[in-house]
Parts: C-alpha cells; sequence; structure tokens
C-alpha cells in the first residue's frame, strides 16, 4: 500500500474550507438523524469539492461516522424507533462487506493513482443515488397522495418473511420475523457500499424498508446503529493504511453532532412520507453534482479532451450544485419540523 499512500496528498487548510467543512457537517448530521442514512453523499462529495482525494474522504467520513452514529441511535432509541438486535445482527455482517470495499479501492487506488480512485467514487455516487433516489422519490410521490395506504408491507418483504429458511430471526421492535438469510446479503451490501463511497445507508435503509418490510422510521433508526458497528472497524482499517485526515474528521464532526440530535427530533414530527421525500431529493441534487465533477478526473486519465476551461466551468457549477443540495436538504427538514410542531401547538 505504500505506493497509494504516496499518490494521496492532505489538503491544507484555511478559514474558508474550515466554515464549509462545518456547515457541511451540521446539514450531513441534520441529514443522517432525519433519515439514518449517515448523509455521508452530502459530507463525502462535499469534502471532494475541496479538493480532498477520494479515498481521503471516504476514510475520514467514516471515522466521523460512527460516533456520530452512536448519538443518533441513543437519541432515536428514546423514542423506541431503534430495533437494537437488527442493527447489531447488520452492523456484523457489514463490517465483511466494509473489508472487501477497501479492498476495491486499494486496488483502483494503486493502479490508477488518485484521478482513478476520484472517478471511481464519483461514478460509484452517480449510479446508487439516481437508481436510490429514483425509486424512494416514487414511493414518496405514492405515499404523499391523500388517500394513499402506505402503512402496508412491500409486497418483496411480504413474499420474503413467508419463506420458512433456517435460522429465523425475530425482531421485536421493528416487529419483523425473517430469515437470516435475507438479512445477509442487504448486510454484506451495506458494508461494500459504506467502504466505497462512505454511504452504507443508502442500501442500508431502502434494503430494511423494501426487502426486509420495516417501516422507514424504524429502518432509518436501526441503520445508525449498523452504521456505529461498521463505522468503527472501518476506521481502523483505513486508519491503518494513512487516509484518515483526523482534521476533517474532527470539524464535520464538531457540526453534524449537533444536527444529528436536531435531525432525529425531526423525525417524531413529520410524515413518514417526507422522510423518503426528503431523502430523494438530495439524491438526485447530489448525483448531478458529482456527474458534472468527473469530466475533470476523465482528463487526468486522459480519458477525455475537455478544455481546461470547460473543466473549470463544470467544476465549478459541480461545487455550485452542491451547495444548493445542501440548502435544499436543510430547508425541507426544518421547514417541516416547524410547520409541524406549529400545527402541534395548535391543536
Amino acid at each position: 500500500m505504500h505506493g497509494a499512500e504516496e499518490m494521496v496528498n492532505f489538503i491544507d487548510l484555511n478559514l474558508y474550507s474550515v466554515l464549509f467543512l462545518f456547515v457541511v457537517g451540521f446539514i450531513g448530521g441534520l441529514v443522517s438523524g432525519f433519515i439514518g442514512s449517515g448523509g455521508a453523499f452530502v459530507l463525502t462529495p462535499g469534502m471532494m469539492s475541496l479538493g480532498v482525494p477520494g479515498p481521503v474522504a471516504v476514510a475520514s467520513n467514516m471515522c466521523h461516522k460512527f460516533p456520530k452514529a452512536l448519538v443518533g441511535s441513543i437519541k432515536r432509541y428514546r423514542y423506541g424507533q431503534v430495533d437494537v438486535k437488527l442493527g447489531v445482527l447488520m452492523g456484523l455482517f457489514a463490517e465483511i462487506g466494509v473489508q472487501i470495499g477497501i479492498t476495491v479501492q486499494k486496488v483502483i487506488l494503486e493502479k490508477w493513482g488518485e484521478a482513478g480512485s476520484n472517478l471511481y467514487v464519483s461514478i460509484s455516487f452517480v449510479v446508487v443515488l439516481l437508481t436510490v433516489g429514483g425509486f424512494v422519490m416514487r414511493d414518496a410521490l405514492r405515499l404523499s397522495k391523500p388517500n394513499a395506504t402506505g402503512g402496508g408491507i412491500p409486497l418483496l418483504a411480504k413474499r420474503l418473511q413467508a419463506i420458512e429458511l433456517w435460522p429465523m430471526m425475530t425482531f421485536k421492535r421493528a416487529g419483523v420475523r425473517i430469515s437470516l438469510w435475507f438479512i445477509i446479503p442487504v448486510s454484506l451490501a451495506t458494508g461494500m457500499l459504506a467502504a466505497t463511497i462512505a454511504v452504507g445507508g443508502f442500501i442500508g435503509v431502502p434494503g430494511l424498508m423494501y426487502i426486509i418490510g420495516v417501516t422507514s422510521i424504524v429502518a432509518s433508526a436501526t441503520e445508525l446503529v449498523t452504521a456505529f458497528v461498521m463505522g468503527l472497524g472501518g476506521t481502523l482499517i483505513w486508519a491503518y493504511y494513512g487516509m484518515v485526515d483526523i482534521r476533517l474528521t474532527l470539524i464535520i464532526l464538531g457540526g453534524s453532532l449537533f444536527g444529528v440530535q436536531l435531525g432525529a427530533i425531526g423525525t417524531t414530527y413529520v410524515k413518514e412520507y417526507m422522510i423518503k421525500m426528503v431523502m430523494a431529493i438530495i439524491m438526485l441534487i447530489v448525483a448531478l453534482s458529482r456527474f458534472l465533477a468527473m469530466p475533470k478526473y476523465l482528463n487526468k486519465l486522459s480519458l477525455t479532451g475537455f478544455s481546461d476551461t470547460t473543466v473549470s466551468i463544470l467544476s465549478n457549477l459541480s461545487f455550485g450544485v452542491m451547495i444548493v443540495a445542501l440548502l435544499i436538504g436543510a430547508g425541507i427538514i426544518l421547514a417541516s419540523m416547524f410547520k409541524a410542531r406549529r400545527l402541534e401547538s395548535q391543536a
């Protein structure tokens, strides 16, 4: 791994970048507490937009993630939203997925360098964000209709729960009984994605909802437990390879610890479809941001011949879109909270 270490440089920090990272951390924490996805789909691209190499952004994000996930899961456990047994079980299997994901990252970094790794992370973001974001948006729009019946278990989850395949697991808080063999693939995918782009919740939360059959409230809360378990193990491995920038970790952690508690409080005030709506909107906007950043990495790998001016314009546009995603995400969450709280006080 020594060759890969030499290719990765930690960025210089100034007042602007510190403030930007703190705000990104706060909004990432706000989103994380609200939808339980770890908020890394905001944090990793946010760091990369400042010039942080992909592997360092992923590793530093994972490092800040496990203490934040612990705070969020404790907060939501008090609201009765966390299934600890399910979260820990998923976390243990997700750790295996983390090992696989880190190995893939190392191979790409050693073979194609920092630009190749950044391109890999960006492509992964775009594909996952568009796929999951589109699916979740469709579901949110369906549930938002006045006569929608959104309380039922998804058809796939119903069918899987009906299959008696030993060992069968019962999760009281989640209200689910299902075979362990259906939990393992969701857990492995969560861990692999977490090590690739530091966003295991993209698979973990939808997987819990649509495959295991858990409600979005319990799924988003339980995934925080999973994020803590796999984040702790993943951080130790990334740190061993010298990829964790502790400065970035502490700055975004400072902002996100405050945001995650506020976001967790917000889940008690809003309807279930709003959590999905927020998740989908931010995913789709961030996907656009990462897509606009890709020509820069393609040029560095001599795969395209964009002019320097074009690359500069697209990079600035990518950064601007990222800012818009942050503002829209925070705005929707805070507005939903204040509106619901006002209606509650008037009742």
